[in-house]
């Protein structure tokens, strides 16, 4: 493995700019290994979590439950994976599984996490988290947050394949997702 000390900066004072009910922003100011010092921004979010919740349905087709929801930030609908906060004290997994629950009503006969990544490291300090629950059946209503709509749908693995970064499927993070899915396909021999 290649050492890249030479481009390490160094962390000195920091500064909240802004907390907010989802994320917080600092202010940072680093030196480099060659002296430079400068302040760069970063997004302090929490670890997040997202599920692809797979059954096989009376045909025998490979499903995934997805949700449709209203994004602020592009101010569209989109089609994606249940995803969601991991809270204080709660693991990855531990998330996962409550968030499918919370979000679609589902539960699952096994859980495994298809990886692991830093979302942007340009200016984000968190770390999301990808879970394959396999098995999803229902086991209680909807209990979504507050100000939390979403209409849960199951979608044949196909076609996600297909659309995913398309339309309503222009999730970037569920694009991720998928490959991490993918991967997990192959390594299984799974059908699609």
């Amino acid at each position: 493995m290649t050492v890249h000390t030479h481009l390490i900066w160094k962390s000195g004072k920091r500064e909240i700019l802004y907390k907010g009910p989802i994320f917080d922003v600092a202010k940072v100011e680093r030196t480099s290994t060659d002296g430079r010092t400068a302040p760069f921004i970063e997004v302090l979010a929490p670890k997040w979590v997202t599920i692809i919740p797979v059954y096989r349905n009376k045909e025998g087709i490979p499903m995934v439950v997805m949700v449709d929801q209203f994004r602020h930030g592009s101010a569209t609908v989109t089609r994606e994976f249940p995803a969601g906060v991991v809270d204080e004290g709660e693991t990855p997994k531990e998330a996962a599984v409550r968030e499918l629950l919370e979000e679609t009503g589902l539960v699952g006969s096994r859980v495994t996490l298809l990886g692991e990544i830093n979302p942007n490291p340009a200016f984000m300090s968190n770390r999301a988290y990808f879970y394959l629950i396999e098995d999803v059946a229902p086991q209680a209503k909807q209990d979504l947050d507050e100000n939390e709509q979403i209409d849960v749908l199951s979608v044949p693995l196909e076609e996600v394949v297909e659309q995913m970064g398309t339309g309503i499927y222009d999730n970037g993070i569920m694009m991720i997702a998928l490959g991490f899915f993918m991967r997990e396909a192959k390594r299984r021999r799974m059908t699609i």
